[in-house]
């Protein structure tokens, strides 16, 4: 059973054609919000060859279908990209329903992330800034590895990356995604633009929290929201912890490098991105042992997607 994101159309591909490549076949159930894209790809692998019954495309309501699948006797494996409660609820059905199977479904999922860029004072500011446009904004935030949180010394971000980062986002334009000049378009769908909604407006509301730029959400023609930079005082304010999967950065201050290391390590439970932005090297390897642990793919100098 291969399960789908709408993000990146080619992952359907990835998820479907691994286990094919071993002698599988499988079921193919793409997300709810990105079925033709999903069908072109299906459509694609069928012309170059693919015999029929060896990807079974089946689209439609997710927790309908993958009900169904999840439970069958004959679901010998599951190859999942998606967010993380339904992976952890698919995981749990089937622990419940492990007597039902034929044999024991091997599981294999990415989910989603709290991604942070960490910043040390000798770093390039105006690289930080540029790297953190590209990597909270690019696609709208709707990546699991999309940099959603980010440390930055308090010197270096009153005197120059604050100014910087607004700078760089007040170039963005948001469009139509066939104006090949946007570089934002719209967020997935209602329940993604309402979520994006509900935190910046909580953002809005807090006393620990100040928005520095956009903040706007239109759902009048799409539902686009505008790139939002948070910033707050304090590091585990939700939007520090929780993931969004959407175009809003939140923002910490930090005045010692080596506590706020520890703190960033502890923040989230979330453990897939993460970048250290320094020149430097002692700085490096100082924060590549504190965080090996809160990032799978640990990037440095370079955005975390």
């Amino acid at each position: 059973l291969a399960i789908s994101p709408f993000n990146f159309i080619a992952i359907g591909g990835n998820l479907n054609s691994s286990p094919v490549l071993m002698g599988n076949t499988t079921v193919w159930k793409p997300s709810s919000t990105a079925m033709y894209g999903s069908y072109l790809v299906y459509q694609i692998l069928k012309e170059t060859g693919l015999p029929d019954g060896v990807i079974n495309f089946c689209p439609g309501d997710g927790p309908t279908i993958s009900k169904t699948l999840v439970t069958h006797p004959d679901m010998a494996g599951l190859h999942f990209t998606g967010g993380t409660k339904t992976f952890n609820t698919i995981w749990r059905t089937i622990g419940e329903n492990l007597e039902g199977y034929k044999a024991y479904p091997r599981i294999v999922g990415e989910t989603g992330g709290k991604n942070f860029h960490f910043v040390h004072e000798s770093a390039d500011p105006r690289h930080v800034a540029l790297n953190t446009v590209r990597g909270a904004f690019e696609y709208q935030g709707q990546k699991c590895s999309a940099t959603s949180r980010m440390y930055v010394p308090r010197q270096m971000w009153d005197t120059t990356l604050k100014g910087m980062l607004v700078e760089e986002l007040s170039k963005v334009k948001m469009g139509c995604v066939t104006e090949f000049d946007s570089f934002m378009c719209a967020v997935i769908d209602r329940t993604s633009f309402d979520k994006c909604a509900r935190y910046i407006k909580a953002a809005e509301e807090s006393p620990e929290c100040e928005i520095i730029f956009g903040g706007k959400c239109d759902d009048s023609v799409g539902y686009f929201v505008e790139p939002t930079v948070i910033v707050t005082t304090n590091p585990k304010y939700e939007t520090m912890c929780e993931e969004i999967f959407g175009p809003v950065l939140t923002v910490y201050a930090y005045d010692d490098f080596e506590e706020t290391l520890a703190l960033c390590d502890e923040t989230s439970n979330y453990a897939l991105t993460g970048s250290i932005f320094a020149q430097d090297r002692a700085a490096v390897v100082k924060a590549s042992s504190a965080l090996r642990n809160a990032a799978g793919n640990f990037y440095i100098n370079d955005k975390s997607t």
